[in-house]
């Protein structure tokens, strides 16, 4: 029996039965759909933690010198223990940063780890939950920061522990509306006055959380009334991606001469960059990408069960249709040729339906969640790869099982 008239055959039978195909199949479509969703949105996040939430968090072309590294999860008890007895970072260590890097875009000193959390007050109106910052007038070049009114930090509201603040974008529009409308108000922040001197352009949102809602005070006020962090931070923004290696490397030494440690000493600080970040990321959603292909598996394996089971109950179904064909000569290896192919257009269109239903679901948790999903071809290809193989396996008994079947006896079967 010629291939194509085997396929003809195939389509014939499954769309004569459209109902108990698509049931038959159903397995196979939730499995392939469940895979390619949830690699949609694996990869949709580990995408938009690369282009997005670490600029948003460290900035682009940017690093750190930081008491405590960015992969903190990562650590076990006892070496979050040894880095807890590191010295915090001081404005000195900072300095020598920024004599050892001339040639940097910015290098600013900020408050860390514990973050306050204030109520901003205007009037009878307030803004809760606000996070503070301590920072130096070059942490909003380093975050790419623009100013949407008025003017930023400078020098001289360091030297002089000046009373005012730059304000995101959300708190500006919760309380005066328009970012101009700001500028020379008086907010109170922890019980005391401030004086509104520039607003933040807005950034918009990461997965949903806005980057907006927060408050810069000057890093001496603020250390004056929060006291010094656990993990102020250096931050240091180069002009292009490829000086980054060799800044890093400048940095740590200055570091190294600055806190004075000998040859065999280990580092007492940590230098970090976005990829310290993104590689945490990864090894987060890693756990997902050893669970996902087991789940599928397992939905291929019943859903391959399932065709096996409905097959050889065609096979029973259609035994007089195999004694007939028997009967004017078709061979075994043509009943088999028969059956196997009807197997495989059947599970790969489950496959193909699968497909459809993951980038659907795709789309739709992009579009409906905060959620990024972005579809990828090898996905795709290891979905469609899977329904193709699971019709071959499973479908090769039942092939088989109508191969065997004696003509006489088929023929006597009705």
């Amino acid at each position: 029996m010629p291939f194509t008239e085997a396929l003809r055959l195939a389509v014939a039978t499954i769309f004569a039965s459209k109902l108990r195909s698509f049931f038959t199949l159903l397995g196979i479509i939730v499995s392939v759909a469940f895979l390619v969703a949830v690699v949609a949105v694996i990869q949709g996040m580990n995408a938009y933690v690369r282009e997005n939430l670490t600029g948003a968090i460290i900035g682009t072309n940017a690093f750190q010198v930081r008491r405590i590294p960015i992969s903190l999860g990562l650590l076990s008890d006892e070496e979050i223990r040894e880095l807890s007895k590191r010295p915090i970072v001081s404005r000195a260590d900072a300095e020598a940063v920024e004599r050892a890097l001339p040639d940097a875009e910015a290098v600013a000193l900020q408050s860390g780890y514990p973050t306050p959390v204030s109520d901003v007050v205007y009037g009878n109106q307030s803004v809760g939950g606000v996070l503070i910052f301590g920072v130096t007038p070059p942490y909003l070049t380093v975050q790419d920061y623009q100013i949407a009114a008025g003017v930023p930090i400078t020098e001289i509201d360091l030297r002089g522990r000046r009373p005012n603040v730059v304000i995101g974008w959300d708190i500006a529009d919760k309380l005066f509306r328009t970012p101009e409308s700001a500028i020379g108000e008086k907010v109170r922040i922890a019980r005391r006055e401030f004086t509104v001197i520039g607003v933040v352009a807005s950034k918009g949102t990461t997965l949903g959380q806005s980057f907006d809602g927060f408050v810069l005070i000057p890093l001496p006020m603020f250390e004056g009334i929060w006291g010094r962090r656990g993990t102020t931070t250096v931050s240091v923004k180069m002009r292009t991606p490829q000086e980054l290696p060799g800044a890093m490397a400048r940095a740590e030494e200055a570091m190294r001469l600055a806190h004075r440690l000998g040859p065999r000493e280990d580092n007492d600080f940590t230098v970090d960059k976005a990829d310290a970040l993104v590689a945490f990321w990864t090894s987060l959603t890693a756990l997902l990408f050893t669970v996902v292909p087991a789940v599928v598996c397992i939905g291929i394996v019943v859903g391959g069960i399932v065709i096996m089971n409905i097959m050889l109950m065609s096979v029973s179904e259609r035994t007089r249709e195999i004694g007939i064909r028997k009967a004017i000569g078709a061979r075994r290896s043509d009943i088999r040729k028969q059956f196997l192919v009807e197997t495989v257009i059947l599970s790969c269109l489950g496959g193909i339906q699968g497909v459809l239903a993951g980038w659907g679901l795709a789309v739709a948790v992009a579009t409906f969640t905060p959620l990024p999903a972005r579809v990828s071809t090898w996905s795709v290809g290891i979905a469609l790869l899977l329904g193709v193989a699971s019709g071959l396996i499973f479908g090769v008994y039942p092939a088989a099982r109508a191969s065997r079947l004696d003509p006489i006896t088929a023929l006597r079967s009705e």
